[in-house]
């Protein structure tokens, strides 16, 4: 009977699956703390992980693991050499967590093409007359451009979002060809430099690798319009934080949305803390009911497929 560890907290829907299986016990790990994860993670069969760290040190003490699924779809908390090494297969959500980050990120551009922060904040703060006498910043997305960098999932949810408010979308992803772009209503471009010149908003959707990471820096932001907003739900390290709260400070740029972060939880010293051209949420894209509801049912079915032998192709990680 294949012992399953449930590491972190997941949506009761999947836990459900797993309390109703007799085939498989599971045992939920709350303390993420690498100490507790040595002790606890060897007698088990396979993992699924939510939030958490498992390093090699850590899967080297776990003989009996054959499997991991994410509860996502990054996988940089993950030792990928020790998994390949050891024929350990990892799995993720393929087709559960892209509506939420998408509408994720629409709320974002709105929230600052709109000022919708400040404007609370002022009424609540009784000066409803005196925003009517000032100059706004505020902008329309109608015919703006759009830059979408990486047309996975979330890239293809994305992007009818912003037809429907009538942008004009341009896509960068070297691996996605001309055609499907055109074909969800995109124009491809060859080079992300050439991308960065005209964008208005600049929205990533790419994993963090040696080649994204620090993908934008200050020398990308400084040939970008002074009216334009980035926008990162992807993996902290896309973007070179020091080098965006310098470009927002100088004013190279408008101003971005930023839901995930180098360090998680951020420290406390990081000045992007206290800009107020950023809006910054939790690396909380995925947060809303129906989100978490199916990623963790998705989680716990490959795991269960997993060792039923039923596993579908486009969740296992080619490693």
């Amino acid at each position: 009977m294949p012992r399953i560890a449930i590491v972190d907290l997941i949506h009761k829907d999947g836990l459900n699956l797993l309390k109703k299986n007799r085939k498989y016990k599971y045992e939920l790990v709350k303390d993420l703390s690498k100490k507790n994860l040595i002790s606890k993670l060897p007698k088990f069969d396979g993992i699924t992980l939510r939030r958490g760290k498992i390093d090699s040190e850590i899967l080297e003490k776990c003989k009996k693991l054959k499997v991991i699924s994410r509860h996502g779809v990054g996988y940089d908390n993950v030792d990928i050499k020790f998994l390949k090494k050891n024929k350990i297969k990892l799995l993720v959500t393929g087709s559960t967590t892209s509506t939420s980050p998408a509408e994720h990120i629409m709320f974002m551009i709105l929230n600052i093409s709109k000022g919708m922060s400040f404007f609370d904040k002022s009424v609540r703060n009784g000066n409803f007359k005196s925003i009517m006498q000032m100059k706004h910043e505020n902008f329309e997305l109608s015919g703006k451009k759009i830059l979408i960098v990486g047309f996975g999932r979330i890239g293809r949810k994305l992007i009818k979002r912003c037809l429907g408010f009538e942008m004009q979308v341009y896509v960068y992803d070297p691996f996605v060809s001309e055609k499907i772009i055109r074909s969800y209503g995109g124009t491809k471009i060859k080079s992300l430099t050439s991308g960065l010149k005209f964008a208005d908003v600049l929205s990533l959707s790419v994993p963090l690798t040696k080649k994204t990471h620090n993908m934008i820096n200050m020398k990308n932001m400084n040939i970008m319009k002074k009216t334009s907003v980035i926008i990162n739900v992807s993996r902290g390290g896309v973007v070179n934080e020091r080098d965006l709260n310098k470009a927002l400070n100088k004013k190279k740029i408008f101003g971005a949305g930023l839901d995930v972060f180098e360090k998680e939880p951020p420290e406390k010293n990081n000045p992007l803390l206290k800009n107020k051209r950023v809006l910054l949420s939790p690396h909380a894209a995925t947060f809303t009911r129906e989100c978490l509801s199916n990623m963790s049912i998705e989680t716990v079915k490959n795991i269960i497929n997993f060792f039923d032998k039923k596993v579908r192709k486009k969740n296992i990680v080619k490693i």
